[in-house]
């Protein structure tokens, strides 16, 4: 089912922040949405200005402007992907030359067609059926993988030969009974202490001793054997990672937060901060939960902050914490789409999303504690994003300290 975001104006104090609820989206035509995506190309236009206009997400627009770029316009309308023909081109080069690789083995592959025919058995029968009609015994192991002095050992065999792992027959009814009566006192225990128990008191009573693999296959027959514990893989993580970096545009952070307004309603902020300067990107307000599509919206918004309608040279890394509108498969495609590399770290680790981390500690920490109960404070909080940008220069883009007990 198709979702289209609907647009309200929250108006707090004097700054106007737009929040998003889910309602159902109308159909639109394969015309209407390439006027859409000509609209974005125009100048001053981006894609979040052009969807908000719209009412379209700004995720699904930016699809449509790589498929329209892409010169398919069948693509806009049934949403599906493009192979280029220079793909198609080298797929078919390759198809070709494996043929070729394919004929050499002719050889090969007439010994091979005679070996299915002898069934699917074992593989070393089958390759005493073919030496017996003639195949070499080197050119029939290599085939068929099956080891030559083996080979040479069975072909030596006599007419009376029997294995005596199967020609001997061993009645286990005693044993298994003494199992289940060790079993029955002491679910608990695996066939090693299992087979030590019975041991011992086949040692008391002048008893033959009871062999170990027997008591195994025994308990493995009859699924008396004990689960075994999945192994954890260690930890390869050194934990001296740093957040912060030199320059900007090399890692960007993202979290989100809510609070409560004076209706009672609540509502959830999903923000991006660049990991060098401390600058608030984008962000997106909400009044649902912390979804994929809001995600991809802020994503969107700060790559146009920083680059425009271009996207980056060279891959940013988008670090955060493992909820699920950050983890989803659609946000990851849609960020690396957009030249962003994500980066999921665990919570409170040395290599988390500090940054982040700390920027929603600052900011809900008042409204905990000592504002708890102040409306000045409920309708001033969403204005600190807003207003950290505007007053602070880059280099000093560190704390919101100021802002809060100014």
């Amino acid at each position: 089912m198709i979702v289209l975001i609907l647009v309200f104006r929250l108006v707090i104090g004097e700054q106007i922040i737009d929040v998003l609820e889910p309602e159902k989206r109308r159909r639109r035509t394969t015309q209407e949405k390439i006027a859409i995506v000509q609209q974005s190309f125009e100048p001053g236009m981006t894609v979040s200005l052009v969807a908000r206009q719209h009412g379209v997400a700004a995720s699904q627009l930016f699809l449509w402007r790589k498929q329209y770029q892409e010169g398919s316009l069948t693509a806009v309308a049934a949403g599906e992907q493009v192979v280029p023909a220079s793909e198609l081109a080298a797929a078919m080069k390759q198809i070709k030359e494996l043929q070729r690789l394919l004929g050499k083995k002719t050889m090969e592959n007439e010994l091979l067609k005679e070996a299915v025919e002898y069934g699917r058995g074992k593989k070393v029968d089958s390759a005493r059926a073919l030496i017996a009609r003639g195949w070499g015994v080197s050119l029939v192991s290599r085939c068929l993988r099956v080891s030559r002095a083996q080979l040479h050992v069975i072909l030596r065999r006599t007419d009376d030969w029997m294995d005596g792992r199967r020609s001997r027959h061993t009645d286990d009814t005693d044993v298994l009974l003494r199992i289940h009566h060790v079993i029955g006192e002491l679910p608990t225990y695996g066939y090693r202490r299992v087979w030590a128990l019975l041991r011992r008191q086949a040692e008391l009573d002048g008893m033959p001793a009871i062999n170990a693999k027997r008591v195994y296959r025994l308990m493995r027959q009859n699924a008396l054997l004990l689960e075994r514990k999945p192994a954890v893989p260690p930890s390869k993580r050194a934990h001296t990672g740093r957040v912060a970096v030199k320059e900007s545009n090399q890692r960007w952070c993202s979290d989100g937060f809510e609070f409560c307004c004076d209706n009672g309603e609540r509502l959830r902020v999903t923000f991006a901060l660049d990991c060098c300067d401390r600058e608030a990107l984008h962000w997106a307000v909400t009044t649902g939960g912390f979804n994929s599509e809001t995600v991809q919206d802020v994503m969107l918004g700060a790559v146009e902050r920083r680059f425009g309608n271009d996207l980056p040279s060279s891959p940013v890394e988008w670090l955060t914490d493992n909820g699920s509108c950050y983890r989803a498969n659609e946000t990851r495609q849609f960020a690396r789409m957009l030249g962003l590399e994500p980066k999921n770290t665990a919570v409170r680790s040395p290599e988390s999303n500090g940054i982040a981390e700390s920027f929603v500690k600052t900011v809900s920490a008042p409204s905990a504690t000592s504002c708890e109960n102040c409306p000045v404070w409920q309708q001033s909080r969403p204005s600190i994003l807003m207003d950290t940008n505007d007053e602070f220069p880059d280099n000093k883009r560190y704390s919101l300290l100021p802002f809060l007990f100014a």
